[in-house]
């Protein structure tokens, strides 16, 4: 007659090789959920468990075993989810700053040299850090006031109220997104520290009187 309480040999008295045949084939089984780290850490988890429960015996410690390791999977899983989620949304963020950045670089200062470029990026992250303008970079380069004389809204950058639908210059729009990137990330030799203003060298508007001149570059000059 069968012992009802003795527990079946083949549940988890295996040898060492049947042992290690079946971790070889957990972790073939396993092996397509390594394309991250969240998922390489969750396989990695399970085989084991399942891996000590095929080779020792079934206590109550076993329980408290698996218990606690669908808690620390299920915890891994949030954080890591947050912390994806986070790192994306940090990337997206950047790169659309980056770019309305270029395009304010290109379309004001394709034509002016390196510092005059540098100089337009420059104002344009002043404005940003200013407490008169908006606290995004895109914000920034398509914002628009209402103008009393004229009786519309007008852009704090010309070019955005233009209609520019000609190709872009692959080589100078790259060239212009160097230059951005190097004043967002703060590695730039400043070159019109402080300015928050420019204008064509050939008009004089009313509101330049009564700014502090900082310097002149290309076809610009600073305030």
């Amino acid at each position: 007659m069968k012992d009802l309480n003795r527990p079946r040999e083949d549940s988890y008295n295996l040898d060492s090789s049947q042992c290690r045949t079946r971790h070889r084939a957990l972790m073939i089984h396993f092996s397509p959920l390594s394309t991250s780290r969240f998922q390489r850490t969750v396989a990695t988890s399970w085989r084991n468990v399942v891996f000590y429960w095929h080779t020792h015996e079934k206590g109550g410690y076993v329980v408290l075993s698996v218990v606690a390791s669908v808690i620390v999977t299920f915890a891994m899983l949030v954080y890591f989810s947050i912390e994806g989620h986070d790192r994306s949304q940090d990337v997206r963020t950047r790169t659309q700053a980056l770019n309305c950045l270029t395009k304010n670089v290109y379309h004001e200062a394709r034509g002016e040299p390196i510092d005059g470029q540098y100089a337009v990026a420059e104002v344009t992250m002043n404005r940003v850090a200013s407490k008169h303008y908006p606290n995004t970079v895109c914000e920034v380069v398509y914002q628009a006031n209402f103008d009393i004389i004229r009786k519309r809204n007008v852009s704090a950058f010309s070019w955005t109220e233009l209609d520019l639908t000609a190709p872009v210059n692959r080589k100078i729009w790259n060239r212009a997104w160097l230059i951005a990137e190097e004043v967002f990330d703060n590695r730039a030799r400043l070159r019109v520290e402080g300015a928050l203003f420019y204008h064509a060298r050939y008009i004089r508007p009313r509101w330049s009187r009564r700014k502090r001149h900082i310097a002149k570059i290309g076809r610009h000059i600073f305030y």
